[in-house]
């Protein structure tokens, strides 16, 4: 078992939206004592969750954020930086995109600190390791590795600890790497793609040492589905729901025919896909969300479907649904406009991912380096 670190290790948290990163360094026992993002509703919902007592959020661009601002004695430095130009469902634009290019001011930013942290992690989509036939990848592995961080990339999906499909990619920077013979550590969450990265040698990699990660859930959306009276106004009506069913393909319908007529209630849930120019519904057939995402990346929000006994019912997944699907089931959602939360949960990243590579890397790292450091300082004494 890791001894927990004390005092906690001190976190920075950018592109912190409604601070779900927070809550699995924190979950982990990281201190994160200041977080930044440019949009003001997330920081309303981040400030309701968390509070504001020692802790000190920006809101504003990154490129904006002076180095000389920032708390010292930091040991990580977290960014969930945008995904709208490296998405499949996006611009594909790349780094230089409108948005993704943000992922330069943060690195900016950490080659202004005076201390810049043993620690760094950039989340984002999968995307990356493709955008522009992976030069963008290599591009941002090679900044890194010029503020002297040696790089290791994981591929870590939410649908580990939530029943949702959510695949990211992490790219864990650390100045004083594991030594040792690298080929020798692998790790289900080193894809196949992965290894074009780290046979480059142009590049610094290593690779830590993991545990296995938890399996795939194969089910256990129907256990986050908030409940509601049948006669709840959020359900959509006859009409709409009819136009739902005929948006349908006919396997799609008869999966639904038989859900239907089936014994007991089924949850599932659907989203809507463009098929030869025409906007059409389409129903998941396992008890898991798809990715939660948001309009901006040109998707659009998820229903929820009801079936069994005979009945069939649909409506929007709502806040709660979402926040559950993030790991983050008890997050204050009071005063959240629904569209405002929707969104900031369908552009985080989900707790229980950052909480799980916080536990079996972060802290174990830094564990190393304070018994390094500690019996150093024995042997002078």
């Amino acid at each position: 078992m890791i001894t927990p670190l004390r005092p906690r290790p001190r976190a920075l948290e950018f592109f912190a939206g409604v601070g779900l990163a927070r809550l699995g360094l924190e979950d982990a026992g990281f201190d994160v004592v200041w977080a930044n993002d440019y949009e003001p509703d997330k920081h309303a919902m981040y400030s309701r969750q968390f509070g504001d007592e020692g802790h000190e959020y920006v809101v504003g661009d990154v490129g904006n954020v002076a180095a000389a601002d920032l708390p010292d004695d930091i040991a990580l430095a977290w960014a969930s930086s945008p995904c709208t130009d490296l998405s499949l469902a996006g611009t594909r634009t790349g780094l230089s995109g409108r948005e993704s290019s943000a992922f330069w001011s943060w690195v900016d930013v950490l080659r202004a600190m005076e201390q810049p942290p043993e620690i760094v992690v950039l989340e984002n989509v999968i995307g990356l390791a493709t955008s522009h036939a992976g030069d963008d990848l290599r591009a941002a592995i090679r900044a890194l590795n010029a503020l002297d961080y040696s790089i290791d990339l994981l591929a870590l999906d939410a649908r580990r600890f939530v029943p949702q499909s959510r695949p990211r990619m992490f790219l864990v920077g650390l100045k004083h790497p594991p030594t040792g013979e690298a080929d020798a550590v692998s790790s289900e969450l080193r894809p196949d793609w992965a290894q074009q990265f780290y046979a480059d040698d142009s590049l610094r990699m290593h690779r830590a040492p993991l545990p296995a990660p938890p399996p795939f859930l194969l089910d256990g959306f129907g256990e986050v589905v908030e409940r509601m009276a049948l006669s709840d106004e959020r359900w959509w009506d006859a009409a709409r729901t009819e136009a739902f069913v005929r948006s349908l393909s006919p396997m799609q319908r008869e999966r639904l025919r038989e859900l239907r007529r089936s014994a007991g209630v089924k949850h599932r849930t659907a989203y809507r896909r463009t098929r030869n120019g025409v906007a059409v519904w389409e129903v998941r057939a396992d008890d898991v969300a798809g990715c939660l995402r948001t309009a901006r990346g040109g998707s659009s929000k998820q229903a929820v479907v009801r079936l069994g006994n005979g009945r069939l019912k649909v409506r929007w997944m709502t806040p709660l649904e979402y926040a559950r699907l993030m790991g983050a089931g008890d997050y204050d959602l009071t005063g959240a406009r629904t569209n405002q939360a929707l969104f900031a949960f369908g552009d985080a990243v989900a707790a229980p991912a950052v909480a799980w590579l916080a536990h079996e890397y972060l802290v174990p790292h830094l564990q190393g380096r304070w018994q390094t450091a500690h019996a150093l300082e024995e042997r002078l004494a």
